[in-house]
């Protein structure tokens, strides 16, 4: 059972953001994936929606020996494969004079020379001025030259006081607490904090940005968000895919870096942080900072009765064969990078001590989803314990047995609790579980959902790469991680490596080698992450 929320018609405001000055935005990387895939369709549809000037001016750099009109062509051809682009040919006739391309290597000073020249000649053709804004759209290795031949090159300053400069900063930042810090260090020895964006694309997604909204800007649900109301928090992102082909990369990174570190921490913070004084940037990150100050550390011997690692073996996910990971393309075949991590978090404030975390992620699961469901707290005395049906042994037979809409185990525990589920991707939106009583003689309780759904209410939100390209035109970093909250996640995430380094080596010096737990792709994980929660009576919302 649904209920639909029908919103009353709200004004336009998308004129409140017009940028009113121009800029250029520099991609190194601009024949890679990322550009073609997200930023110069991003671009494209800010300027059809005219959030852009129309002396915004997009130059691409990278080591693929191209020119204008060949990164213009690569450009269209990437429009008209996206099914999330609306093509028009006299947007595309407005948009492609304004997309340039130069060659050069990411460690070359005279390239970076020739870079700082053609700027100067494309901000006079086009009468920009100074505003630069540098995106960083290369593997990480290379974000260190690029860094220090911005600054050699006198990139780096703003050309007077009424100009900016900005540097995006794409993920992985770093790969442990200590190149995070290092790579930190480097970055602000050429640009200050304040011109330093560190993007995560999941805080740009509207269903991220609208916890914060659904919190702090609905009364009823602020009051109960805290440890006398909350059973428990699950954070699910699964991907239904495995590595396909990039076994090499992800051997190098493993679940726990390539999701956790950011995704799934920015999440938590959302959803437990404290409110700010502003939603401001300052106030907003102060008090993801706190949140991520108060997730209690971990020694590297408590490792393994929090955090449950494995690997995907050969199976079927979301109905495409999946072969085992230590078969894919390479990974090594005593490879112990995980392809799965579900983590017992505990968060040591007030408002949320003895409150248990959960979190997961994983490839080849059995489908591509990402959500937050907060399990309330039984009622404290439930009248209706002893009626008929509670338990489901009075319902139609065709629903005994049967999991609800969300997932749940049908019995008197978890049938009592109310659930609210926001869901980030896909089928965005935020459900509430309650009970109701069945129609009939006999008292008969049934879940039914509230829901509330983005598609129908707005229609499809945008894609996140444009939200936060604008915010850093408009030089607006909420949604961008600082200096302090990066490090921290990485400080919660390195205790876990240590542990598990200490697991393996002890497992090196033991009878048999180190193994990790398998689970078959198109399953929800192994046995040991189920065991993580049921030994605490809990069980997965999701499964």
């Amino acid at each position: 059972m649904s209920e639909g929320i029908v919103l009353e018609e709200v004004p336009d405001v998308q004129a409140q953001f017009q940028v009113s000055t121009p800029a250029m935005m520099v991609i190194f990387g601009a024949s890679g994936d990322l550009a073609n895939r997200k930023l110069i369709p991003a671009i494209y549809r800010l300027s059809q929606q005219r959030l852009l000037p129309p002396n915004f001016v997009v130059l691409g750099y990278a080591r693929s020996p191209l020119n204008d009109e060949e990164l213009r062509l690569r450009a269209r051809n990437s429009l008209l494969a996206n099914p999330e682009v609306d093509f028009q040919s006299a947007d595309w006739e407005a948009f492609a004079p304004r997309l340039y391309y130069m060659s050069g290597e990411y460690d070359d000073a005279e390239g970076f020379n020739r870079l700082r020249e053609r700027i100067v000649d494309l901000e006079d053709q086009w009468n920009i001025g100074g505003n630069r804004l540098f995106y960083l759209s290369t593997p990480p290795s290379v974000y260190e030259p690029v860094i220090t031949c911005l600054g050699s090159a006198g990139l780096v300053a703003p050309v007077d006081n009424h100009c900016w400069t900005r540097v995006v900063i794409e993920k992985p930042f770093g790969s442990d607490l200590h190149s995070a810090h290092k790579l930190n260090d480097h970055v602000l020895s050429v640009f200050d904090e304040e011109q330093v964006y560190r993007i995560d694309h999941y805080l740009g997604k509207e269903t991220v940005q609208n916890v914060l909204v659904f919190r702090f800007a609905n009364g009823i649900f602020e009051p109960i968000w805290n440890r006398n109301y909350v059973d428990n928090v699950q954070i699910t992102v699964a991907e239904s895919i495995g590595v396909e082909g990039r076994g090499g990369y992800y051997e190098k990174s493993g679940a726990l870096r390539d999701m956790m570190q950011n995704h799934l921490m920015q999440l938590v913070s959302l959803t437990a942080m404290e409110p700010p004084i502003a939603f401001d940037a300052k106030a907003v990150r102060d008090q993801k900072v706190n949140l991520l100050q108060a997730i209690r550390p971990l020694r590297p011997e408590e490792v393994p009765n929090y955090v449950v690692r494995a690997q995907y073996g050969a199976g079927t996910a979301d109905t495409r064969p999946v072969p085992a990971y230590l078969d894919e393309n390479g990974v090594a075949s005593n490879s112990t990078t995980e392809t799965y991590v579900a983590w017992r978090l505990e968060i040591d404030n007030w408002r949320w001590q003895g409150v248990p975390f959960y979190l997961r992620t994983g490839k080849a699961l059995p489908r591509k989803a990402s959500e937050i469901s907060v399990t309330f707290r039984r009622a404290p005395h439930l009248l209706f314990d002893s009626a008929d049906g509670f338990d489901g042994a009075t319902r139609p037979p065709e629903e005994i047995n049967q999991p609800s809409t969300l997932g749940m185990i049908q019995n008197g525990d978890s049938l009592s609790r109310n659930v609210l589920t926001m869901r980030i991707q896909p089928d965005e939106g935020i459900t509430l579980k309650t009970l109701a009583k069945r129609p009939g003689p006999s008292v008969n309780l049934t879940p039914v959902n509230l829901e509330f759904t983005y598609g129908h209410s707005f229609g499809e939100p945008p894609d996140a790469y444009q939200r936060l390209l604008l915010d850093v035109v408009l030089g607006d970093s909420t949604l961008f991680t600082r200096r302090d909250e990066v490090e921290l996640a990485w400080q919660r995430i390195t205790q876990v490596l240590d542990g598990w380094q200490m697991q393996e080596e002890l497992g090196a010096n033991g009878s048999a080698p180190f193994r990790l737990p398998h689970y078959p792709a198109g399953t929800w994980g192994p046995a040991e992450a189920n065991a993580l929660l049921e030994r605490e009576g809990q069980h997965w919302v999701i499964e």
